[in-house]
């Protein structure tokens, strides 16, 4: 579903909210405990491309392509190939998101894939273990067509971790940045919890979400 859809899909849930009994509007309002999809009322912004900049947008369209940088610098090893692997065969490919595997990874221009996880600690402040950023927008200011995840190495790539990184690239926020707000530990944030080790699962909140968005 494109940005347009769901945007339709959220104004009908508020026209219903106003305009008839409470009683019913809860049988047809957001079905989830909180919308963290980005964008969402609380958390509003442009998706904006950049190293550890703006917030983590949604991916371009349900199927997902994605790759595991295999050499160089950021290579991951492949211990934390498989942890990434399990995680999303875990808890993403259940979901409306189709994941795909790209060995051909595209870097410029169309067709760029979407998701690519790197190792390493380059940039990121002793404090953090990982981070999503977007490398190229897409051109409705919500969605982006590449995303890059980037996690520390020596045991940070867990499966937590990784279904955590994972939901920042496709939309997902934390707690304080979704409507109602909730505490960065709410469990019903499942794997997005803060800090990340919290919860191994995606959580129905995180599915209904996604579903609702692709």
């Amino acid at each position: 579903m494109n940005f347009r859809a769901r945007t339709r899909r959220r104004f009908v849930g508020v026209v219903a909210f106003t305009l008839v009994p409470l009683t019913l509007a809860v049988g047809v309002g957001w079905a989830a405990a909180t919308d963290n999809m980005f964008p969402t009322y609380v958390n509003d912004s442009h998706c904006w491309t950049g190293f550890r900049k703006g917030s983590p947008c949604q991916t371009d369209n349900r199927d997902v392509y994605f790759y595991m940088d295999s050499h160089g610098e950021y290579m991951l090893e492949a211990v934390d190939k498989k942890t990434v692997n399990a995680a999303i065969d875990g808890e993403y490919r259940p979901t409306d998101l189709a994941f795909h595997y790209d060995s051909t990874p595209v870097f410029k221009g169309s067709g760029e894939t979407d998701i690519v996880y790197q190792e390493g600690s380059t940039g990121l402040p002793d404090s953090v273990a990982g981070t999503t950023w977007c490398d190229a927008a897409g051109g409705d200011g919500v969605d982006c067509d590449q995303q890059f995840i980037r996690v520390r190495g020596a045991g940070y790539y867990t499966y937590a971790r990784s279904c955590h990184e994972t939901g920042h690239a496709v939309g997902l926020q934390h707690g304080d940045n979704s409507n109602p707000r909730l505490s960065r530990t709410d469990s019903r944030l499942g794997c997005l919890v803060t800090p990340s080790t919290g919860h191994n699962d995606l959580g129905a909140n995180n599915v209904t979400n996604i579903n609702a968005t692709y």
